[in-house]
C-alpha cells in the first residue's frame, strides 16, 4: 500500500518537507548572525487550508459500487518559495539576524515537527487497527 496516495498522508509528508526546509533556512540565518549585510530569510507560510483544499480535489475514491460517487483529479501546491522579509533590527555593517527571533522560530518549528510526526504516527494506527480487525474475521466488509 503507498500511503502517498491517500491523502493525508500526503499533506503530512509535504508539512514535514516543509518544516526540513525551514529548518535549514533558520540555521544558515543563525550561522551567518555575524556576516557584514547579511538579510535573514524563511520559507513563505505552509498554508494548511489552501492546501487542504487543493488536495480535497485529488482524492479519488474507488467506485466500487454503482451506487459510489467518484472524484476527480487535482493539482499539487508548491510551498517552497523563498522570500526575504523586511528587518526591524540591523547593525552597522547591515547585518539583520536577530539571534532571539531565529531561536524562537526554530523552536516553533520543532514543535510543529514533532506534533505533525504525531499525527502521523495516530493514523498509521488507525489503518493498522482496521487492517487487524479485517483479518480477525477474515475477510473485508462491503457494502
Amino acid at each position: 500500500m503507498e500511503l502517498d496516495k491517500i491523502a493525508l498522508f500526503g499533506l503530512v509528508k509535504k508539512r514535514l518537507a516543509w518544516l526540513a526546509q525551514r529548518q535549514e533556512v533558520l540555521a544558515k540565518n543563525i550561522a551567518n548572525a555575524d556576516t557584514p549585510g547579511y538579510k535573514p530569510r524563511d520559507l513563505k507560510a505552509f498554508e494548511f487550508k489552501r492546501l487542504v483544499s487543493r488536495e480535497v480535489g485529488r482524492v479519488t475514491p474507488d467506485v466500487t459500487h454503482r451506487a459510489h460517487v467518484g472524484g476527480g483529479p487535482g493539482r499539487s501546491a508548491d510551498f517552497a518559495a523563498e522570500r526575504t522579509r523586511h528587518p526591524y533590527e540591523s547593525t552597522p555593517t547591515g547585518n539583520a539576524v536577530i539571534l532571539d527571533e531565529q531561536m524562537m522560530k526554530v523552536g516553533a518549528t520543532t514543535m510543529s515537527y514533532r506534533l505533525t510526526t504525531e499525527l502521523y504516527k495516530k493514523h498509521l494506527n488507525m489503518i493498522r487497527i482496521a487492517l487487524a480487525g479485517a483479518n480477525r474475521w477474515g475477510q473485508w466488509t462491503t457494502c
